[in-house]
């Protein structure tokens, strides 16, 4: 990377990483909007999950457009932008979809709506790829994780504010609160309007600022074989939205299009890894094994972790899991969202240089603190009793250990809370009320630490492709927008497929597979590795998410 000067510009930074917080917010909002949606608009639990279908489709659109544009121009797009511009650029979008939203709602079309949140994201998909190097950029680079960390922990602020927030716009207070039948779609305008509002403001900020050019002076290398593989990726991705449709057209039941979704995703990536193999000309980053996998656990972690919270609301409604309405789930799509928060502030202490000692007491106080803090946001901004939730500490100690002894190396951090994720979903699957229902949030604490550890170990070794193969890992953010859907069709489907369990709690079969695949990656990227002469446990992590 290459930057005007070393000048330290602190107040952009700031500015900067409230987009992280935008991202959170919007992301996390979406567990109390699925099911107001889905009682509002009288959805199946599937046709709820195109939210998060067309929210993270954005984010792989947005860089699928980048990654054509730039093959077929033999320029890297976003360096010949600028990432300052990216950043503007995407932030006008985001802002003209929020503004979308106002039509959107006050229509009654779910399909209006659906498109508003796909501009949005469109919009996050080239801040994201703009914002990360670009907080490189703002001091430093020996204090770059440091500053990623900042904004990872902004972002995850937004995690946990936006559920509440939401909560309350749509519900009010819990103290006065209106009960769904009675709750105006239209009483979420307010919070687009100024969602709205803040993106212009701080794209207008940084049109005006000063700001270090950001390039790179990499030479751009076509990969004219990924064109394919990523266009049928594409297919596969539009299978999920023309399901219902394809449905009545053909009477082929709506769940064979999504599981045939997964499967050409999946296939095509294994296929690509087969053939690469064979002959690695033309395939660049993707003809290294550990990237390819990589590209699965992304798009499966990234899945896991949205489609828990994401089908969350409708398992809370459920006898069994409480019978909550729509106006009392805040808390645990929050708890969830703080789950992620608690994990990362933990991982965040790597950062640092500190004595192994005080690493190890900053690993058993930390994640209480933030703990602490997930309470009291929902205490204070939501007025919830949270007495309730205090049980859940006993699953972040468990967790806790995990990090003791996963010591934030990456084949082993992953093994273990692969391992974990598969075990609190089985328990949740296997128990019913409070203990059930927070063995299966508590996936939430075993996705939060993945992100550096998939990434270390997808990007090592791959040389002068590193960051082409950064940019096909953020396009498998897709798995959010695939695999809640997944779940959902699931949940329809198998209403009676067990005794005594509901489809909705069944479903949460999905993240079990999730996780024991994460598990494998772990072992089969740290095998891969060795034989490259790589010992990825003996080197430094990637940043946090």
């Amino acid at each position: 990377m290459e930057q005007k000067n070393s000048k330290s510009y602190g107040s952009a930074l700031y500015t900067l990483i409230t987009v992280f917080f935008f991202w959170g917010f919007s992301a996390a909002s979406n567990g109390v909007f699925i099911p107001f949606c889905k009682a509002h608009f009288h959805l199946s639990q599937f046709e709820s999950q195109l939210i998060d279908y067309t929210f993270y489709g954005g984010y792989f659109i947005g860089s699928l457009i980048l990654y054509y544009a730039s093959e077929i121009t033999k320029v890297d797009i976003m360096n010949k932008l600028g990432y300052k511009n990216g950043i503007i650029y995407g932030l006008v979008l985001s802002a003209a979809g929020a503004l979308l939203m106002l039509p959107a709602v006050n229509s009654g079309s779910f399909l209006f709506i659906l498109g508003a949140f796909f501009v949005i994201a469109l919009g996050f998909s080239l801040q994201q790829t703009a914002a990360n190097p670009f907080v490189i950029a703002l001091g430093s680079p020996e204090t770059g994780s440091n500053r990623l960390n900042l904004a990872g922990g902004v972002n995850n602020f937004g995690t946990l504010l936006g559920p509440a927030a939401i909560s309350i716009i749509l519900f009010g207070s819990a103290s006065k609160q209106l009960p769904a039948d009675q709750v105006k779609i239209t009483s979420i305008n307010d919070a687009y309007l100024i969602l709205a509002a803040l993106f212009i403001a701080v794209a207008v900020f940084f049109w005006f600022s000063k700001l270090p050019k950001v390039t790179s002076d990499e030479k751009f290398e076509s990969s004219k074989k990924t064109i394919l593989p990523l266009f049928v990726i594409f297919i596969g991705f539009c299978l999920v939205f023309i399901a219902k449709p394809s449905a009545a057209a053909t009477g082929i039941p709506e769940a064979y299009f999504v599981y045939a979704s997964l499967v050409i995703i999946l296939v095509t990536l294994f296929v690509a890894l087969a053939a690469a193999g064979r002959s690695n000309e033309g395939w660049g980053a993707m003809h290294y094994p550990q990237l390819i996998f990589g590209m699965i656990a992304i798009f499966t972690y990234v899945g896991v972790e949205v489609t828990i919270q994401s089908n969350l609301g409708s398992l809370l409604k459920t006898p069994e899991f409480g019978g909550y309405s729509t106006a009392q789930i805040a808390p645990y799509i929050s708890l969830y969202w703080g789950s992620l928060m608690i994990g990362r502030w933990t991982g965040a202490i790597g950062a640092f240089n500190l004595s192994r000692l005080m690493k190890n007491v900053l690993t058993i106080v930390v994640p209480f603190i933030a703990f602490g803090v997930v309470l009291l946001v929902n205490n204070k901004l939501s007025g919830q009793d949270v007495s309730g939730l205090y049980i859940y500490g006993i699953c972040v100690a468990v967790v806790i250990v995990g990090f003791l002894v996963g010591q934030q190396k990456p084949v082993r951090t992953l093994t273990i809370f692969g391992l974990l994720g598969v075990g609190t979903m089985i328990f949740g699957l296997l128990t019913t009320g409070k203990i059930g229902l927070f063995a299966l949030i508590s996936g939430g604490l075993c996705c939060s630490i993945m992100w550096p550890s998939i990434f270390a170990l997808a990007i090592a070794g791959l040389g002068k492709y590193t960051s082409q193969g950064s940019s096909l890992l953020i396009m498998m953010i897709l798995g959010g927008s695939i695999i809640p859907p997944i779940q959902g069709v699931l949940a329809d489907s198998s209403q009676n497929a067990v005794a005594g369990m509901s489809g909705i709690h069944f479903s949460y079969i999905v993240p079990v597979i999730g996780f024991a695949y994460l598990a494998f990656f772990a072992w089969k990227a740290g095998s891969v590795l060795k034989k490259q002469g790589i010992d990825i446990d003996h080197m430094e992590a990637a940043a946090s998410h």
